[in-house]
C-alpha cells in the first residue's frame, strides 16, 4: 500500500479489512467579439482557470497533442455477465419479499470486487471497444437500477460493496488507464453511499484517483457524464459540493480525520467537480444553471486568502479555489473585486499623499479623492472633461458634487450622477448605442468619428456602476490589465453565429436558415460578399473580403460568407469603439479578479438586477421610530406591494438612487424605514446614501400612496435638511 493512502487512522482500519475473509452468511458566450491577450500587473502568466471550459468546450480528441492520442493499452478479457436489468429487479423483488438475499448479496459481492468485475456487470458488450467520447458503453438503466436499490439493501451487502470498492482503489496500476478502467470511475462516482461522512475516506481516495487522471481521460470522462440523466447529473454535483461543504466546516471535530492530514481532499473533488462543469458548459442547452455549482459555504472563508494565493503562486501546483471559479458564488467574487479595488484606491490616495508631503506642499484632505464637479444641464460634457482631466485618480474613491446644489455626496450623489450620465448615454438619440429590440440590448453603433474618447468614458463608467442593459463579452474577462498605449492593438477572438443570436436573433436566425437551405442558394437568394449597414441614416456597403459585390454567394461558400459577416459585426465594424470601452473599462478595473468571472456574472455586477422582489425587501427592512406592526408601516408596504413594476422601481431609485437589485439581492440594500415627527401635509424623504426612506406619520392608506406617489415621481436633485 502507498503511503498515501495511509495518511490518517481511517485508511488502516480500510486496508486491515479488506484483507479480512469476507462474510457471505446473511447479517458530472458567451464569446464575444473580441479577446485581448495581456499578462497580469507583474509581467508574468496567471495561474490557469483550469475547469472553466469556456475555452475548451469545443475541443474534440482530434485537437489533442500526439502524445495523449497514443493508443490505449489493450483491455484484459471480461468475463461474461448476463444478469438484466429485468432480471436483477425481480432477483431484489424476490429477496424483498422472502427475506432470503443471497443471491442479490453474491451479485454486489462480485460485482464491486474489481474493475474488471464492473465492467462484467455494466458493460452493454463484454469485449467491446467503446472507445468514443459519444458512448461510454455502459448500460445506464442497468447501473441506474443496481445503485438504486443499493441502499435498501441489507447493512452487510452495503458494506461488502465498500469493500469491494477499496480492494479496486488499492491495487497497484502500471502505465496508462485503460477504457475499461475509466468505465469503472465512471460508474463508481455515481454510487449513492458516499452521502454518508462515514464512506467520505473511500470517496476521497476515488475523487484523487480520477483527479490525476491525464487530460485525455478527462476529456473522455467529461463527454460521458454529460449523457447522465439530469436527475442523476444534479445528485452527483450536490454531493461533490456537499462533500466540500462538510470537509471544510465538518458538524463534529472528530466526524473526520484531522485536515491537516487530509489536505488533498478538497483539491481532488474540487478538480473532479470541475469535470462535472466541463461537462454542463459543454452541452446544449446546459444540465443545470451554472449558478447551481456555487458553493455558499465558500462565503465564509478567508476568501480574500485563496485569491492571494493564486495570484502570488502562479501556475505552481499550489491549490486554490480562484483556479475554479465555478464554484464561488458572485457574492464572493464581487467581494474579490472589490476589496481589491479598495486596496489599490488606498495605495494611490498613499501615494498622492507621500508626493505632496515629499514636496513639502500643504496636505488637502480632498487629493484622497477623485472629486468631480459635473452641471446636470451639461451633465455628459462635464463629466467627460473631468474623468480625462484627472485620469491619474480614477482608481480613488468617487465623490460627486452637482453644482449649484447643497447636497453632500456620501453615496447618494454618486448613484444619482450614474443612473443620469447613463440615460444619456444609451439613449438611442445621442447615437453611441443602438438598441436592438429583439434581445433588448443596446450595442455599439458603428458609425465612424475621429475621437472615440466618450466610449472610453462608457468603458469607465461601466465598470463602477450602470443601469442599462449592454452585453457582456468574454473578451472583457482577460488578464484586466489595460495597455500603457491607448492605441495599442487587441486581438480579436473568432465570432460565431450564438454570438449573434445574442445581439440580433432575427439576423442569426436569417443567416441560420441559408446554412441549411437545400435549394439552389445563389439563385434563390441573391446574395454577394456585399453587405450594406445603416449609419447615421445613410446605408454604406462594405465588402467582406476583397472584390466581395462580384462575389456571389453560393452552396459552397456559403459557410464562410455567414462566418466573414458575423465578424463584420461584431469584430471589425466596431472595432475602434470596443477598442475605446475597454480601454476605459479597464483604466479602472485592474484587477486580476475580473479573470473570475463569467459574461453572465459581469453583466450582473454592472448592471445589478433588473428583477424586483419587494416581498424580498420588505423582510429584510429595517426600521427607527416605527415597527413592522405599526399601521403606517402596514400601509406603506400593502400600497409598494400593489404597486406596478414600474412605480416599484420609481420608489427603489429613490430610496437608493438606483432602480436595480444588487448581487446579493435585496436584503443587500440594507434598507431602512425612519419616522420623521412633521406634520403629514409633507411628502416622503429619501436619504439614498443610506437607503432610507423617512414617513411621516399618515393616518389612511389613500393618503400614504398619494403622496408617497408624487415623492416616487419626481426625484430628481438634492438638498440638505
Amino acid at each position: 500500500v502507498s503511503p498515501p493512502l495511509l495518511s490518517c487512522p481511517f485508511h488502516l482500519l480500510l486496508v486491515l479489512s479488506v484483507h479480512a475473509p469476507a462474510e457471505r452468511a446473511p447479517t458530472m458566450h458567451l464569446h464575444g467579439p473580441a479577446v485581448f491577450y495581456c499578462v497580469s500587473r507583474s509581467g508574468r502568466e496567471l495561474p490557469p482557470i483550469c475547469s472553466d471550459v469556456r475555452q475548451k468546450q469545443r475541443l474534440s480528441i482530434d485537437t489533442l497533442p500526439p502524445e495523449v492520442k497514443a493508443p490505449f493499452p489493450s483491455d484484459p478479457i471480461i468475463p461474461l455477465r448476463t444478469k438484466t436489468t429485468k432480471e436483477f429487479q425481480e432477483d431484489m423483488d424476490r429477496a424483498v419479499h422472502s427475506g432470503d438475499w443471497r443471491e442479490v448479496r453474491e451479485f454486489y459481492l462480485t460485482t464491486f470486487d474489481s474493475f474488471i468485475e464492473i465492467n462484467a456487470a455494466f458493460k452493454r458488450e463484454a469485449n467491446g471497444s467503446f472507445n468514443t467520447i459519444d458512448d461510454s458503453g455502459v448500460n445506464a438503466k442497468f447501473v441506474n437500477a443496481v445503485y438504486d436499490a443499493l441502499l435498501s439493501t441489507p447493512q452487510d451487502i452495503q458494506k461488502s460493496v465498500l469493500k469491494g470498492i477499496i480492494n479496486s482503489l488499492l491495487r497497484e496500476w502500471k502505465g496508462p488507464r485503460t477504457k475499461d478502467d475509466l468505465r469503472a470511475y465512471f460508474i463508481l462516482v455515481q454510487n449513492p453511499q458516499y452521502s454518508s461522512t462515514s464512506t467520505y475516506v473511500i470517496y476521497a481516495h476515488l475523487l484523487r484517483q480520477i483527479a490525476a487522471l491525464s487530460e485525455a481521460d478527462h476529456h473522455f470522462l467529461v463527454h460521458w457524464l454529460k449523457k447522465l440523466s439530469a436527475r442523476r447529473f444534479r445528485q452527483l454535483v450536490e454531493r461533490l459540493l456537499q462533500f466540500i461543504s462538510t470537509r471544510l466546516f465538518p458538524a463534529e471535530p472528530d466526524e473526520l480525520p484531522p485536515l491537516a492530514k487530509c489536505s488533498w481532499w478538497i483539491p481532488s473533488a474540487t478538480k473532479v467537480l470541475g469535470l462535472f462543469n466541463a461537462a454542463n458548459s459543454v452541452s446544449s442547452p446546459p444540465i443545470m444553471p451554472f449558478t447551481d455549482f456555487y458553493n455558499i459555504t465558500l462565503e465564509h472563508i478567508d476568501f480574500m486568502e485563496e485569491y492571494r494565493t493564486w495570484q502570488n503562486y502562479g501556475n505552481s501546483n499550489r491549490f486554490s479555489f480562484c483556479q475554479f471559479p465555478f464554484i464561488l458564488s458572485t457574492v464572493v467574487k464581487k467581494a474579490i473585486i472589490q476589496k481589491d479595488s479598495e486596496q489599490q484606491m488606498i495605495s494611490q490616495a498613499r501615494q498622492s499623499l507621500v508626493s505632496k508631503v515629499s514636496r513639502r506642499q500643504r496636505v488637502d484632505m480632498n487629493l484622497l479623492f477623485l472629486n468631480i464637479k459635473v452641471r446636470r444641464a451639461q451633465l455628459l460634457s462635464d463629466s467627460l472633461d473631468e474623468l480625462m482631466r484627472k485620469r491619474c485618480d480614477l482608481k480613488k474613491k468617487l465623490r460627486v458634487t452637482f453644482v449649484g446644489e447643497a447636497g453632500l455626496d456620501m453615496g447618494g450623489l454618486t448613484k444619482e450622477w450614474f443612473l443620469l450620465l447613463v440615460r444619456q448615454i444609451f439613449h438611442t438619440d445621442y447615437g453611441m448605442f443602438t438598441y436592438m429590440k429583439d434581445s433588448r440590448c443596446h450595442w455599439f453603433s458603428s458609425w465612424k468619428c475621429d475621437n472615440y474618447s466618450e466610449f472610453q468614458l462608457v468603458g469607465t463608467v461601466s465598470f463602477i456602476n450602470s443601469n442599462k442593459t449592454i452585453r457582456c463579452w468574454p473578451k472583457l474577462l482577460t488578464p484586466p490589465t489595460a495597455p500603457c498605449d491607448q492605441n495599442a492593438l487587441v486581438g480579436m477572438a473568432t465570432a460565431t453565429l450564438d454570438d449573434l443570436q445574442q445581439i440580433m436573433p432575427e439576423l442569426a436566425h436569417g443567416l441560420g436558415e441559408l446554412l441549411n437551405y437545400d435549394g439552389n442558394v445563389e439563385e434563390d437568394f441573391y446574395l454577394t460578399f456585399q453587405v450594406f449597414q445603416e449609419e447615421m441614416g445613410v446605408v454604406k456597403s462594405y465588402n467582406l473580403k476583397p472584390g466581395g459585390d462580384k462575389i456571389p454567394v453560393t452552396k459552397q461558400n456559403r459557410k464562410e460568407y455567414v462566418q466573414l459577416y458575423v465578424d463584420f459585426l461584431l469584430n471589425k465594424s466596431i472595432y475602434k469603439q470596443f477598442a475605446a470601452f475597454y480601454h476605459g473599462f479597464h483604466s479602472v478595473c485592474a484587477s486580476d479578479a475580473l479573470m473570475l468571472l463569467r459574461p453572465e456574472e459581469v453583466e450582473m455586477l454592472v448592471c445589478g438586477s433588473p428583477e424586483l422582489d419587494m416581498s424580498a425587501l420588505q423582510k429584510a427592512a429595517q426600521y427607527e421610530g416605527y415597527n413592522k406592526t405599526d399601521s403606517t408601516v402596514r400601509c406603506f408596504w400593502d400600497v409598494v406591494l400593489a404597486f406596478p413594476l414600474e412605480l416599484q422601481k420609481k420608489l427603489l431609485h429613490f430610496a437608493t438612487g438606483s432602480d436595480r437589485v444588487p448581487v446579493g439581492g435585496m436584503a443587500d440594500l440594507n434598507f431602512k424605514i425612519a419616522k420623521i415627527e412633521v406634520s403629514t401635509d409633507w411628502l416622503p424623504i429619501s436619504h439614498t446614501c443610506f437607503n432610507q426612506i423617512c414617513l411621516p406619520p399618515y393616518r389612511t392608506r389613500k393618503e400614504l400612496k398619494h403622496k408617497l406617489t408624487i415623492a416616487i415621481s419626481n426625484a430628481e436633485g438634492f438638498g440638505l435638511e
